[in-house]
């Protein structure tokens, strides 16, 4: 099992800037190649204290790939409704350049309704750009001359530069919320899935749709899975919960503050039942998180407890992308919590 660096930032001005924020974030970065952590993953999201400080994951991981020599690294996800497939292309081709071939893409459909209402494009849009995006990168990164009269971009005969370092391409993922369909499709179509495991149990329906549409569709082995989790390891039971509480729960009520449009009134085919997902995560807390093994808290002996708790709840994932200074939680917690854990968790799942 692989082990993996994720930062989310989830903060505005008034609690930390910007600049102390992706300081502080690349000095853990530099931690993760001695360490052993396998990947460096952000994501992108815009206008909210709920991601809102990572608009480009690629610029982050490009500074990223110079702190490191052996991490991956993995955007987690890029968002093709709000990016034109021939910009989206270049970037991924020069941070594959950039990093000598480390790069994996993460793509996601967006969810937060305020995104879309802001860009200009509509909810019911989601899935079909999505697909039309994510194949019309796919070709320009395979592809020379490629032609493309899609419904929503279309362009003459280009060839995309850099061309990638990975050939064809470096390898993609697909991000999924709690969706049957879309796990299942990601299978279908040899994709890795990334995904949050807040639904708890749920989670070993969902893998296991995705493995079956993998098995289905004749793909090599079993794909892969990528789960994410906020994670604090301290020496001390008591200290960690004392620690990582409140920038846990702070965290959930931003992420159903960004999503709140959900609840009130929002709707679209393309996210069916999602005002009900956003009113559970509404009621979600510090110890409902840890109980169900969405959070990875306390010290190493209880994180191996819940790491092999949760493999068994789910039938088993590839690799765990951590969440390590989510919120406003200190750095040097962080970095304690990063070291301890690779020194004292990671070799019992090596």
């Amino acid at each position: 099992m692989q082990f993996g660096m994720q930062f989310f930032p989830d903060l505005g001005p008034a609690q930390k800037p910007a600049d102390r924020y992706f300081r502080e974030s690349l000095d853990l970065v530099s931690l993760a190649d001695p360490l052993g952590y396998s990947h460096i993953r952000i994501v992108e999201h815009y206008f909210h204290p709920y991601g809102g400080y990572s608009p480009n994951p690629i610029v982050f991981l490009s500074a990223a790939a110079q702190r490191t020599a052996r991490a991956r690294l993995i955007t987690g996800a890029v968002l093709p409704a709000f990016n034109h497939p021939l910009k989206l292309a270049g970037e991924i081709g020069m941070l594959d350049a950039i990093s000598g071939g480390r790069l994996e893409v993460g793509f996601a459909r967006a969810f937060l309704p305020h995104e879309f209402s802001r860009f200009g494009v509509r909810l019911d849009e989601s899935k079909a750009r999505f697909e039309e995006g994510i194949e019309q990168v796919r070709r320009l990164l395979c592809e020379e001359d490629v032609a493309c009269q899609g419904q929503f971009h279309s362009f003459p005969k280009t060839t995309s530069l850099p061309r990638p370092t990975q050939q064809p391409h470096p390898p993609f993922w697909v991000a999924a919320l709690g969706t049957p369909e879309s796990f299942a499709n990601a299978g279908r179509k040899g994709y890795s899935i990334m995904a949050i495991p807040m639904a708890g149990g749920m989670m070993a329906e969902l893998i296991g749709l995705y493995r079956e549409g993998w098995k289905s569709a004749g793909h090599p082995g079993h794909g892969r899975v990528m789960l994410a989790f906020h994670m604090f390891c301290h020496e001390d039971r008591a200290a960690a919960a004392q620690i990582a509480r409140a920038p846990l729960e702070r965290y959930l009520r931003s992420l159903v503050e960004a999503a709140g449009d959900w609840t009130e009134g929002t709707s679209s085919a393309d996210y069916p039942g999602y005002d009900k997902i956003i009113a559970g995560l509404a009621k979600e807390t510090f110890e409902s998180q840890v109980e169900k093994g969405a959070a990875w808290i306390g010290t190493p002996a209880d994180i191996c407890a819940q790491i092999a708790e949760y493999q068994k709840l789910v039938g088993g994932f590839e690799i765990a992308s951590l969440q390590v200074n989510f919120n406003t939680l200190a750095f040097d917690d962080a970095r304690r919590s990063v070291d301890l854990f690779a020194r004292e968790v990671m070799p019992h799942f090596a």
